[in-house]
């Protein structure tokens, strides 16, 4: 059942990780977007599908599966596994936050511009890059 599980995990990661590395590129893009226009409207419902059918489900079920391979795999007590669990929740504040810009933006609230979110859309690259050194090195 482990690989199978594993198998899920690594399915939602990739899921999740491909919202978290586009959506705030459309928010890049959606900053250009005068507010109220048709643009602005498509913009919106492509991050809130992106965000609430894709991205969100993805965000859960990596972390039940993860959870799940911690208990079966007994890595609980790993050095390793603690520092990508930290990375897991910078990931996931990230997740949070990215939501809430999804909101302002519904909201006609945005209060960033797009060289804010093309430094955003570089930090899950970064942490992605940690936690595979992580799992796959395992160096502690």
């Amino acid at each position: 059942m482990y690989l199978w599980i594993k198998a899920l995990h690594i399915i939602a990661v990739i899921s999740w990780m491909a919202g978290m590395l586009y959506l705030p590129r459309l928010y890049v893009y959606h900053v250009a977007a005068e507010p109220g226009s048709q643009q602005a409207k498509t913009f919106e419902t492509m991050e809130y599908r992106l965000l609430h059918y894709i991205m969100t489900p993805a965000m859960a079920v990596s972390w039940l599966a993860g959870i799940a391979l911690i208990i079966q795999g007994g890595w609980l007590t790993s050095g390793w596994l603690h520092a990508k669990l930290a990375a897991v929740l910078v990931m996931s504040g990230l997740h949070g936050f990215l939501g809430r810009c999804q909101r302002d933006f519904a909201a006609g609230q945005n209060r960033r511009d797009a060289k804010f979110f093309r430094i955003i859309n570089e930090v899950p690259t970064l942490l992605m890059i940690f936690i595979v050194i992580m799992v796959v090195v395992k160096p502690f």
